[in-house]
């Protein structure tokens, strides 16, 4: 790694010990972060986690179909994480559940995600993986922590990215899609940061973004449309629907090598120019 890889001295967990929450009273997880090096715990981690607790109160046999939540503040990591579950729903088919993640401070994110039996019906993919991304693991190496990365394309408006979860996660599903959680946070906000006519030419960690702008992300949605393994190569394919009042739009799917479309990922990313 260079010498200036923020990353270099970051302490990873194994990342099934990072989705081992532990149970405080009914339907309460309770689960720790390690301190990135931009100081705020990161938000893919938080979504994972609350995946996590809520499957932890569904029975076996459903399986996570999507998810939506809001990002309400940036959380810390000198204290655990608290996720409260509700149990809104157990149907037949579908299960619905409520994760509410606390610190001392407050709520800090908000999830709402719902469980589906495997049903064997119509199976027809219209989305298709570009052949201008490259083989699977190919492109610019942006590692860290839990990540594996390559960068296979980069331009105004789109970020193509090879991903996987450093750690063998092995063969739960619920892990895998939290896995597949994880990774989906790190390249909306680099995707909508190229649509700003003042951030053209700024990579992440430039000093020059957080000079001129306040950014985070606000809200985030995944459905999962087929299996696969976060801890092999998945193609990560964002592009960007621009930016209005502050806030900017990017939405992604998610492929295996072989072309299955496993996922699609929506996330919407305050950018806010400063004023002083």
């Amino acid at each position: 790694m260079a010498e200036d890889n923020p990353f270099e001295n970051f302490e990873v967990p194994p990342f099934n010990e990072l989705m081992s929450l532990e149970p405080h009273g009914p339907d309460v997880y309770v689960g720790t972060s390690p301190h990135y090096p931009w100081g705020r715990v990161y938000g893919g981690q938080v979504v994972a986690q609350a995946l996590r607790a809520a499957a932890l109160t569904v029975e076996e046999g459903y399986h996570a179909h999507s998810l939506h939540s809001y990002f309400i503040r940036g959380g810390t990591s000198d204290e655990p994480i608290r996720f409260e579950v509700d149990r809104i729903r157990n149907g037949r088919s579908f299960v619905t559940r409520r994760v509410v993640a606390r610190q001392s401070d407050g709520a800090i994110f908000n999830l709402s995600c719902s469980f589906q039996i495997d049903e064997d019906q119509a199976d027809v993919q219209e989305s298709h993986l570009l052949d201008d991304v490259g083989e699977p693991g190919s492109g610019d190496s942006d590692d860290w922590g839990f990540m594996n990365q390559r960068i296979a394309l980069q331009e105004k408006g789109r970020t193509a990215t090879w991903m996987k979860v450093a750690d063998t996660i092995g063969d739960s599903r619920i892990l895998q899609s939290c896995g597949l959680a994880f990774a989906s946070d790190e390249m909306p906000m680099s995707t909508i940061r190229r649509s700003h006519p003042l951030l053209e030419g700024v990579e992440r960690g430039d000093p020059a973004y957080y000079e001129t702008f306040i950014g985070a992300s606000l809200d985030h949605a995944i459905w999962f449309h087929r299996q696969a393994k976060a801890d092999d190569w998945l193609l990560y394919d964002f592009r960007s629907h621009g930016l209005t009042g502050g806030r900017g739009l990017a939405t992604g799917e998610v492929f295996t090598p072989g072309g299955l479309h496993v996922a699609t990922v929506v996330q919407e990313g305050l950018f806010r120019q400063r004023t002083r």
